[in-house]
Protein backbone atom coordinates (compact mmCIF):
# COMPACT_ATOMS: atom_id res chain seq x y z
CA UNK A 1 0.00 0.00 0.00
CA UNK A 2 1.51 3.27 -1.11
CA UNK A 3 1.46 6.18 1.46
CA UNK A 4 -2.01 8.55 1.91
CA UNK A 5 -1.82 11.30 -1.01
CA UNK A 6 -4.19 13.80 1.63
CA UNK A 7 -4.82 13.29 4.98
CA UNK A 8 -7.98 14.91 7.27
CA UNK A 9 -6.51 15.89 10.72
CA UNK A 10 -10.22 15.19 12.85
CA UNK A 11 -8.81 17.73 15.06
CA UNK A 12 -7.90 21.04 16.10
CA UNK A 13 -4.88 23.33 17.50
CA UNK A 14 -1.35 21.97 18.81
CA UNK A 15 -1.68 18.42 17.82
CA UNK A 16 -3.57 19.15 14.80
CA UNK A 17 -0.80 21.42 13.52
CA UNK A 18 1.91 19.37 14.59
CA UNK A 19 0.36 16.26 12.37
CA UNK A 20 0.10 18.47 9.23
CA UNK A 21 3.57 19.95 9.64
CA UNK A 22 5.06 15.85 9.60
CA UNK A 23 2.66 15.43 6.55
CA UNK A 24 4.53 18.79 4.66
CA UNK A 25 7.45 17.73 5.35
CA UNK A 26 6.72 14.09 3.81
CA UNK A 27 4.96 15.71 1.07
CA UNK A 28 1.39 15.26 2.29
CA UNK A 29 -0.88 17.25 1.61
CA UNK A 30 -3.66 18.28 4.59
CA UNK A 31 -7.46 18.36 5.15
CA UNK A 32 -8.37 20.73 8.39
CA UNK A 33 -11.47 20.71 10.10
CA UNK A 34 -13.06 23.37 12.49
CA UNK A 35 -15.47 24.28 14.44
CA UNK A 36 -16.91 28.08 14.19
CA UNK A 37 -14.98 29.61 17.53
CA UNK A 38 -11.64 27.83 15.64
CA UNK A 39 -12.35 29.56 12.12
CA UNK A 40 -8.89 31.60 12.42
CA UNK A 41 -6.81 29.54 14.59
CA UNK A 42 -3.09 28.32 13.27
CA UNK A 43 -4.31 24.84 12.29
CA UNK A 44 -6.80 25.71 9.83
CA UNK A 45 -4.57 28.44 8.10
CA UNK A 46 -1.55 25.83 7.76
CA UNK A 47 -3.44 22.74 5.90
CA UNK A 48 -3.97 23.06 2.90
CA UNK A 49 -7.67 22.48 2.77
CA UNK A 50 -9.89 23.12 5.36
CA UNK A 51 -13.90 23.03 5.88
CA UNK A 52 -16.27 24.25 9.12
CA UNK A 53 -18.27 21.10 10.57
CA UNK A 54 -20.42 23.17 13.20
CA UNK A 55 -20.48 25.22 16.44
CA UNK A 56 -18.02 25.46 18.96
CA UNK A 57 -19.73 22.93 21.32
CA UNK A 58 -17.27 19.47 20.12
CA UNK A 59 -20.43 17.44 20.90
CA UNK A 60 -21.58 19.68 17.67
CA UNK A 61 -18.20 19.39 15.93
CA UNK A 62 -15.42 17.63 16.47
CA UNK A 63 -17.54 14.15 17.73
CA UNK A 64 -19.75 14.11 15.38
CA UNK A 65 -18.34 11.61 12.64
CA UNK A 66 -20.87 11.51 10.20
CA UNK A 67 -19.25 15.51 9.18
CA UNK A 68 -15.97 13.96 9.46
CA UNK A 69 -16.68 11.21 6.91
CA UNK A 70 -18.60 13.72 4.84
CA UNK A 71 -15.43 16.20 4.98
CA UNK A 72 -13.20 13.21 4.26
CA UNK A 73 -15.28 12.55 0.96
CA UNK A 74 -15.96 15.96 -0.22
CA UNK A 75 -12.12 17.21 -0.14
CA UNK A 76 -10.88 13.95 -1.37
CA UNK A 77 -9.00 13.06 1.44
CA UNK A 78 -7.40 8.85 1.64
CA UNK A 79 -6.45 9.12 5.10
CA UNK A 80 -7.89 10.07 8.64
CA UNK A 81 -5.23 10.78 11.75
CA UNK A 82 -7.36 11.72 14.39
CA UNK A 83 -4.60 13.07 16.86
CA UNK A 84 -5.37 12.15 20.63
CA UNK A 85 -8.66 12.80 22.68
CA UNK A 86 -12.11 13.41 20.61
CA UNK A 87 -12.69 10.45 18.76
CA UNK A 88 -8.58 9.21 18.91
CA UNK A 89 -9.93 6.08 20.62
CA UNK A 90 -13.35 5.65 19.28
CA UNK A 91 -13.48 1.91 17.83
CA UNK A 92 -16.55 3.16 16.05
CA UNK A 93 -15.32 5.86 14.26
CA UNK A 94 -12.47 3.73 13.16
CA UNK A 95 -14.11 1.24 11.85
CA UNK A 96 -16.04 4.26 10.09
CA UNK A 97 -13.28 5.20 8.73
CA UNK A 98 -11.83 1.75 7.73
CA UNK A 99 -15.50 0.44 5.64
CA UNK A 100 -15.26 3.61 3.69
CA UNK A 101 -11.95 2.51 2.28
CA UNK A 102 -9.94 4.95 4.09
CA UNK A 103 -6.23 4.26 6.08
CA UNK A 104 -6.91 4.76 9.46
CA UNK A 105 -3.96 6.20 11.21
CA UNK A 106 -4.33 3.82 14.35
CA UNK A 107 -4.34 0.41 15.94
CA UNK A 108 -7.31 -1.91 14.65
CA UNK A 109 -10.72 -1.77 16.09
CA UNK A 110 -10.40 -4.71 18.10
CA UNK A 111 -7.00 -3.26 19.89
CA UNK A 112 -9.03 -0.21 20.43
CA UNK A 113 -12.10 -1.73 22.32
CA UNK A 114 -10.03 -4.07 24.53
CA UNK A 115 -7.38 -1.78 25.66
CA UNK A 116 -10.36 1.21 25.78
CA UNK A 117 -11.89 -0.64 28.38
CA UNK A 118 -10.40 -0.73 32.07
CA UNK A 119 -12.07 -4.16 32.49
CA UNK A 120 -11.39 -6.01 29.52
CA UNK A 121 -7.72 -4.44 29.33
CA UNK A 122 -6.44 -6.16 33.14
CA UNK A 123 -8.48 -9.37 32.16
CA UNK A 124 -6.25 -9.70 28.86
CA UNK A 125 -3.36 -8.91 30.49
CA UNK A 126 -3.35 -11.42 33.13
CA UNK A 127 -4.28 -14.11 30.85
CA UNK A 128 -0.90 -12.57 28.96
CA UNK A 129 1.53 -12.65 32.12
CA UNK A 130 1.84 -9.16 32.25
CA UNK A 131 1.45 -8.40 36.02
CA UNK A 132 -1.03 -5.65 37.38
CA UNK A 133 -2.15 -4.36 40.36
CA UNK A 134 -4.18 -6.30 42.76
CA UNK A 135 -7.83 -5.87 42.09
CA UNK A 136 -10.80 -7.40 40.03
CA UNK A 137 -11.31 -7.41 36.44
CA UNK A 138 -14.77 -6.88 36.07
CA UNK A 139 -17.37 -4.50 36.63
CA UNK A 140 -18.37 -4.35 40.11
CA UNK A 141 -22.43 -4.43 40.43
CA UNK A 142 -23.15 -3.38 44.21
CA UNK A 143 -22.09 -2.05 47.03
CA UNK A 144 -21.57 -5.06 49.69
CA UNK A 145 -19.69 -6.64 45.99
CA UNK A 146 -17.66 -3.53 46.32
CA UNK A 147 -16.88 -3.75 50.16
CA UNK A 148 -16.12 -8.03 50.38
CA UNK A 149 -13.38 -7.28 47.19
CA UNK A 150 -12.01 -4.35 49.31
CA UNK A 151 -11.72 -6.69 52.31
CA UNK A 152 -9.71 -9.21 50.24
CA UNK A 153 -7.68 -7.01 48.61
CA UNK A 154 -7.08 -4.71 51.72
CA UNK A 155 -7.83 -0.60 52.23
CA UNK A 156 -6.21 1.62 51.14
CA UNK A 157 -8.28 0.71 47.19
CA UNK A 158 -8.59 2.95 44.30
CA UNK A 159 -12.34 2.75 42.36
CA UNK A 160 -11.77 3.64 39.13
CA UNK A 161 -14.10 4.17 36.07
CA UNK A 162 -13.92 1.10 33.36
CA UNK A 163 -14.29 3.49 30.75
CA UNK A 164 -12.59 6.93 31.79
CA UNK A 165 -9.17 8.95 31.87
CA UNK A 166 -8.34 12.06 33.01
CA UNK A 167 -9.10 11.13 36.12
CA UNK A 168 -12.88 11.36 35.86
CA UNK A 169 -14.81 8.95 38.03
CA UNK A 170 -11.31 7.92 40.18
CA UNK A 171 -11.85 7.72 44.10
CA UNK A 172 -9.30 6.50 46.55
CA UNK A 173 -11.04 4.76 49.42
CA UNK A 174 -8.86 4.66 53.02
CA UNK A 175 -11.20 3.16 55.07
CA UNK A 176 -14.42 0.76 55.00
CA UNK A 177 -16.73 3.60 56.10
CA UNK A 178 -15.84 5.94 53.20
CA UNK A 179 -16.49 3.08 50.45
CA UNK A 180 -20.30 3.40 49.82
CA UNK A 181 -20.31 7.40 49.40
CA UNK A 182 -17.53 7.41 47.11
CA UNK A 183 -18.31 4.60 44.89
CA UNK A 184 -21.84 6.51 44.59
CA UNK A 185 -19.69 9.83 43.83
CA UNK A 186 -17.50 8.05 41.11
CA UNK A 187 -20.38 6.12 39.59
CA UNK A 188 -22.24 9.37 39.08
CA UNK A 189 -18.77 11.63 38.06
CA UNK A 190 -18.73 8.01 35.29
CA UNK A 191 -21.90 8.40 34.41
CA UNK A 192 -21.87 12.48 33.55
CA UNK A 193 -18.36 11.83 31.12
CA UNK A 194 -18.69 8.84 29.83
CA UNK A 195 -22.11 7.95 29.66
CA UNK A 196 -21.06 4.61 31.61
CA UNK A 197 -21.64 4.14 35.21
CA UNK A 198 -19.57 1.46 35.66
CA UNK A 199 -16.51 1.12 37.98
CA UNK A 200 -13.69 -1.31 39.10
CA UNK A 201 -11.35 -1.64 42.38
CA UNK A 202 -7.66 -2.19 42.23
CA UNK A 203 -5.23 -2.22 45.55
CA UNK A 204 -3.79 1.28 45.90
CA UNK A 205 -0.07 1.08 45.32
CA UNK A 206 1.77 3.72 47.95
CA UNK A 207 3.92 6.39 46.08
CA UNK A 208 4.11 5.34 42.68
CA UNK A 209 5.88 7.01 40.00
CA UNK A 210 3.14 6.73 36.60
CA UNK A 211 6.02 5.64 33.97
CA UNK A 212 4.61 4.84 30.62
CA UNK A 213 6.44 3.11 27.73
CA UNK A 214 6.02 4.29 24.15
CA UNK A 215 5.83 1.59 21.33
CA UNK A 216 5.25 1.36 17.79
CA UNK A 217 4.22 -2.03 15.71
CA UNK A 218 3.89 -2.54 12.04
CA UNK A 219 1.40 -4.86 10.38
CA UNK A 220 4.15 -7.47 10.16
CA UNK A 221 4.40 -8.58 13.59
CA UNK A 222 7.27 -5.77 14.36
CA UNK A 223 7.21 -4.50 17.88
CA UNK A 224 9.45 -1.72 19.60
CA UNK A 225 9.67 0.46 22.25
CA UNK A 226 11.12 3.72 22.58
CA UNK A 227 12.22 3.74 26.09
CA UNK A 228 9.94 5.53 29.11
CA UNK A 229 8.35 8.75 30.25
CA UNK A 230 7.89 9.86 33.64
CA UNK A 231 4.64 11.13 34.25
CA UNK A 232 4.17 11.53 37.84
CA UNK A 233 3.76 14.96 38.28
CA UNK A 234 0.05 15.11 38.58
CA UNK A 235 -2.70 17.68 39.97
CA UNK A 236 -6.09 15.66 40.43
CA UNK A 237 -4.51 12.64 38.59
CA UNK A 238 -3.92 15.01 35.41
CA UNK A 239 -0.15 15.28 33.97
CA UNK A 240 1.15 18.41 34.27
CA UNK A 241 5.02 17.47 33.49
CA UNK A 242 6.84 15.00 31.99
CA UNK A 243 10.33 13.78 31.35
CA UNK A 244 12.11 11.13 30.07
CA UNK A 245 14.09 9.16 31.00
CA UNK A 246 12.42 8.68 34.45
CA UNK A 247 14.95 9.66 36.94
CA UNK A 248 13.99 6.72 39.21
CA UNK A 249 14.36 4.07 36.84
CA UNK A 250 17.05 1.58 37.39
CA UNK A 251 18.87 0.22 33.91
CA UNK A 252 17.69 -3.85 34.64
CA UNK A 253 14.17 -2.22 35.69
CA UNK A 254 13.89 -0.40 31.88
CA UNK A 255 14.65 -3.84 30.55
CA UNK A 256 11.77 -5.16 32.12
CA UNK A 257 9.34 -2.92 32.20
CA UNK A 258 9.97 -2.09 28.14
CA UNK A 259 9.84 -6.31 27.63
CA UNK A 260 6.42 -6.31 29.95
CA UNK A 261 5.29 -2.77 27.20
CA UNK A 262 5.97 -4.66 24.11
CA UNK A 263 4.03 -7.89 25.22
CA UNK A 264 1.25 -5.91 26.57
CA UNK A 265 1.19 -4.32 22.28
CA UNK A 266 1.82 -8.33 21.12
CA UNK A 267 -1.26 -9.64 22.84
CA UNK A 268 -3.51 -7.59 21.32
CA UNK A 269 -2.17 -7.35 17.77
CA UNK A 270 -0.86 -3.60 17.90
CA UNK A 271 -0.25 -1.59 15.06
CA UNK A 272 1.19 2.16 15.72
CA UNK A 273 2.25 4.26 18.46
CA UNK A 274 0.73 3.64 21.84
CA UNK A 275 1.46 3.96 25.41
CA UNK A 276 1.52 1.33 27.74
CA UNK A 277 1.05 2.83 31.62
CA UNK A 278 2.62 1.04 34.61
CA UNK A 279 3.17 2.20 38.89
CA UNK A 280 6.56 2.07 39.53
CA UNK A 281 6.71 0.86 43.25
CA UNK A 282 9.59 2.37 45.47
CA UNK A 283 11.27 -1.44 45.08
CA UNK A 284 10.59 -1.02 41.25
CA UNK A 285 8.10 -3.48 41.08
CA UNK A 286 5.49 -2.22 38.52
CA UNK A 287 2.41 -3.36 37.44
CA UNK A 288 -0.01 -2.70 34.09
CA UNK A 289 -2.08 0.15 34.83
CA UNK A 290 -3.57 0.76 30.90
CA UNK A 291 -2.61 1.27 27.78
CA UNK A 292 -3.50 4.26 25.58
CA UNK A 293 -4.59 3.50 22.24
CA UNK A 294 -3.14 6.86 20.75
CA UNK A 295 -0.56 9.54 20.08
CA UNK A 296 0.01 11.10 23.52
CA UNK A 297 0.44 14.27 24.45
CA UNK A 298 3.69 14.14 26.07
CA UNK A 299 4.82 12.50 22.79
CA UNK A 300 7.53 15.20 21.57
CA UNK A 301 9.97 14.22 25.07
CA UNK A 302 10.34 10.71 23.06
CA UNK A 303 11.06 12.39 19.84
CA UNK A 304 13.77 14.97 21.69
CA UNK A 305 15.53 11.77 23.16
CA UNK A 306 15.43 9.48 19.97
CA UNK A 307 15.35 11.37 17.28
CA UNK A 308 12.25 9.75 15.67
CA UNK A 309 9.76 11.61 14.28
CA UNK A 310 6.43 9.09 15.47
CA UNK A 311 3.98 10.82 13.75
CA UNK A 312 5.66 9.79 10.42
CA UNK A 313 6.35 6.53 11.66
CA UNK A 314 2.24 5.87 12.47
CA UNK A 315 1.72 7.40 8.69
CA UNK A 316 3.92 5.41 7.51
CA UNK A 317 2.73 1.76 9.44
CA UNK A 318 -0.97 2.05 8.94
CA UNK A 319 -0.18 2.51 5.15
CA UNK A 320 1.46 -0.97 5.59
CA UNK A 321 5.07 0.23 5.15
CA UNK A 322 7.80 -2.14 7.53
CA UNK A 323 9.14 -0.49 10.48
CA UNK A 324 11.95 1.88 9.57
CA UNK A 325 13.88 0.93 12.43
CA UNK A 326 14.43 -2.20 14.68
CA UNK A 327 14.65 -2.20 18.50
CA UNK A 328 19.07 -2.28 18.68
CA UNK A 329 18.54 1.20 16.17
CA UNK A 330 17.17 2.95 18.96
CA UNK A 331 18.78 4.84 21.77
CA UNK A 332 18.23 7.50 24.63
CA UNK A 333 20.25 10.62 24.39
CA UNK A 334 19.89 13.10 26.64
CA UNK A 335 17.24 14.39 29.30
CA UNK A 336 13.44 16.12 27.84
CA UNK A 337 11.36 18.07 30.13
CA UNK A 338 7.61 19.27 28.78
CA UNK A 339 5.03 21.47 30.70
CA UNK A 340 1.69 21.96 29.91
CA UNK A 341 1.05 25.66 29.59
CA UNK A 342 -2.43 25.72 31.02
CA UNK A 343 -4.90 29.00 30.38
CA UNK A 344 -5.85 27.96 34.37
CA UNK A 345 -5.06 31.15 37.19
CA UNK A 346 -3.82 28.83 40.16
CA UNK A 347 -4.05 31.72 42.43
CA UNK A 348 -8.29 31.37 42.17
CA UNK A 349 -8.41 27.40 42.63
CA UNK A 350 -7.11 26.73 38.94
CA UNK A 351 -9.94 28.27 37.43
CA UNK A 352 -9.98 28.31 33.76
CA UNK A 353 -9.10 31.75 32.99
CA UNK A 354 -10.73 32.48 28.58
CA UNK A 355 -10.03 35.57 27.05
CA UNK A 356 -8.02 37.16 24.24
CA UNK A 357 -4.52 36.79 24.11
CA UNK A 358 -3.83 40.42 23.87
CA UNK A 359 -0.32 39.42 23.83
CA UNK A 360 1.45 36.16 22.87
CA UNK A 361 5.16 35.52 22.20
CA UNK A 362 6.99 31.95 22.63
CA UNK A 363 10.28 31.03 24.09
CA UNK A 364 13.22 29.76 21.19
CA UNK A 365 16.64 29.38 21.26
CA UNK A 366 18.87 26.22 21.20
CA UNK A 367 16.98 22.56 22.14
CA UNK A 368 13.71 24.56 22.91
CA UNK A 369 10.04 23.36 21.47
CA UNK A 370 6.94 24.87 21.63
CA UNK A 371 4.14 23.03 19.95
CA UNK A 372 1.08 25.50 20.16
CA UNK A 373 -2.05 25.60 18.29
CA UNK A 374 -2.67 29.79 19.09
CA UNK A 375 -1.59 32.78 17.87
CA UNK A 376 -2.00 36.85 19.68
CA UNK A 377 -5.10 38.03 19.02
CA UNK A 378 -6.87 34.37 19.39
CA UNK A 379 -9.47 33.72 21.90
CA UNK A 380 -8.51 30.84 24.35
CA UNK A 381 -12.56 29.50 24.53
CA UNK A 382 -14.41 27.61 27.59
CA UNK A 383 -15.68 25.03 24.94
CA UNK A 384 -11.83 22.92 24.76
CA UNK A 385 -9.06 22.02 27.05
CA UNK A 386 -7.74 25.00 27.93
CA UNK A 387 -3.93 23.82 27.24
CA UNK A 388 -2.56 26.21 24.88
CA UNK A 389 0.89 24.93 24.26
CA UNK A 390 3.51 22.71 25.23
CA UNK A 391 6.84 23.53 26.34
CA UNK A 392 9.74 20.74 25.60
CA UNK A 393 13.44 21.48 25.99
CA UNK A 394 16.21 18.88 25.87
CA UNK A 395 19.70 18.71 28.04
CA UNK A 396 22.69 16.70 27.80
CA UNK A 397 21.65 15.51 31.10
CA UNK A 398 18.60 16.31 33.93
CA UNK A 399 20.29 19.65 35.41
CA UNK A 400 21.36 21.16 31.87
CA UNK A 401 17.29 19.95 30.98
CA UNK A 402 16.04 21.92 33.79
CA UNK A 403 18.06 24.98 33.26
CA UNK A 404 17.17 24.98 30.05
CA UNK A 405 13.31 24.87 31.08
CA UNK A 406 13.91 27.77 33.69
CA UNK A 407 15.25 30.15 31.14
CA UNK A 408 12.80 29.21 28.42
CA UNK A 409 9.35 29.75 30.84
CA UNK A 410 10.89 33.37 31.34
CA UNK A 411 10.69 33.91 27.97
CA UNK A 412 7.14 33.49 27.38
CA UNK A 413 5.14 36.89 27.18
CA UNK A 414 1.52 36.02 27.78
CA UNK A 415 -1.09 39.02 28.13
CA UNK A 416 -5.00 38.86 28.39
CA UNK A 417 -5.00 36.06 30.56
CA UNK A 418 -3.48 33.58 33.40
CA UNK A 419 -1.58 30.41 32.93
CA UNK A 420 0.38 28.05 34.58
CA UNK A 421 3.99 29.31 34.07
CA UNK A 422 4.30 31.67 37.41
CA UNK A 423 3.46 28.00 38.89
CA UNK A 424 6.15 25.66 36.95
CA UNK A 425 8.53 28.58 37.87
CA UNK A 426 7.71 27.55 41.14
CA UNK A 427 7.76 24.27 41.17
CA UNK A 428 11.40 24.35 39.10
CA UNK A 429 12.68 25.84 42.45
CA UNK A 430 11.39 22.95 44.49
CA UNK A 431 14.16 20.95 46.00
CA UNK A 432 12.97 17.63 45.82
CA UNK A 433 11.58 17.98 42.32
CA UNK A 434 15.02 19.49 41.39
CA UNK A 435 16.81 15.75 42.99
CA UNK A 436 13.81 13.75 41.52
CA UNK A 437 12.51 12.44 44.55
CA UNK A 438 8.70 12.82 43.60
CA UNK A 439 5.69 10.51 42.67
CA UNK A 440 2.21 11.15 41.71
CA UNK A 441 0.82 12.44 45.30
CA UNK A 442 3.59 14.78 45.00
CA UNK A 443 1.39 17.96 44.09
CA UNK A 444 -0.63 17.46 47.46
CA UNK A 445 -2.54 20.31 48.15
CA UNK A 446 -0.21 21.70 50.75
CA UNK A 447 2.73 21.66 47.99
CA UNK A 448 0.55 23.14 45.69
CA UNK A 449 -0.19 26.15 47.61
CA UNK A 450 3.32 26.70 49.10
CA UNK A 451 4.59 26.37 44.75
CA UNK A 452 1.78 28.93 44.03
CA UNK A 453 3.27 32.91 43.46
CA UNK A 454 1.26 34.90 46.14
CA UNK A 455 -0.06 37.93 44.60
CA UNK A 456 2.40 40.81 46.16
CA UNK A 457 -0.50 44.26 46.00
CA UNK A 458 0.15 45.08 49.59
CA UNK A 459 3.96 45.18 48.66
CA UNK A 460 3.15 47.25 45.33
CA UNK A 461 0.43 49.63 47.22
CA UNK A 462 2.71 50.37 49.96
CA UNK A 463 5.51 51.22 47.35
CA UNK A 464 3.33 53.40 45.45
CA UNK A 465 2.22 54.95 48.52
CA UNK A 466 6.20 56.10 49.31
CA UNK A 467 6.60 57.20 45.46
CA UNK A 468 3.50 59.63 46.11
CA UNK A 469 5.00 60.97 49.80
CA UNK A 470 8.30 61.19 48.25
CA UNK A 471 6.61 63.33 45.43
CA UNK A 472 4.48 65.36 47.04
CA UNK A 473 7.07 66.75 50.26
CA UNK A 474 9.34 67.49 46.98
CA UNK A 475 6.03 69.36 45.20
CA UNK A 476 5.82 71.44 48.56
CA UNK A 477 9.28 72.54 48.38
CA UNK A 478 10.10 75.67 46.49
CA UNK A 479 12.96 76.57 44.37
CA UNK A 480 13.69 79.28 47.25
CA UNK A 481 13.35 77.12 49.80
CA UNK A 482 15.77 74.96 48.61
CA UNK A 483 18.35 77.65 48.06
CA UNK A 484 18.07 78.62 44.91
CA UNK A 485 16.90 81.52 42.90
CA UNK A 486 13.47 81.10 41.72
CA UNK A 487 13.28 80.44 38.23
CA UNK A 488 10.02 80.45 36.39
CA UNK A 489 10.69 78.34 33.95
CA UNK A 490 11.69 75.34 36.07
CA UNK A 491 8.71 76.44 38.42
CA UNK A 492 6.32 76.46 35.68
CA UNK A 493 7.79 72.62 34.93
CA UNK A 494 6.67 71.38 38.63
Amino acid sequence: MALPKKILVANRGEIALRVMRSCREMGIETVAVYSEVDRSTPHVRYADQAYCIGAAPSSESYLVMERLMEVAKKSGADAIHPGYGFLSENATFARLVEDAGLIWIGPPTKAIEIMGSKTASRQKMVESGVPVVPGVTKAIESIPEALEIAEGIGYPVMLKAAAGGGGKGMREVNRKEDLEELFNRAQSEAINAFGNGAIYMEKRIINPRHVEIQIMADKHGNVVHLFERDCSIQRRHQKVVEESPCPALLPETREKIAAVAILAAKSVDYVGAGTVECLLSEDQSFYFLEMNTRLQVEHPITEMVTGIDLVQAQIRVAAGEVLAFAQEDIQQHGHAIECRIYAEDAQNNWAPSPGILRGYQEPSGPWVRVDSGVKEGDEVTIFYDPMISKLIVWGQDRDDALRRMGRALSEYRIRGIETTIPFFKSLLQDPDFIEGKYDTGFLSPERIESLIPKNNYQEIAELAAVIYAFNRDQKMQSPVQQGHAASKWKWSLR
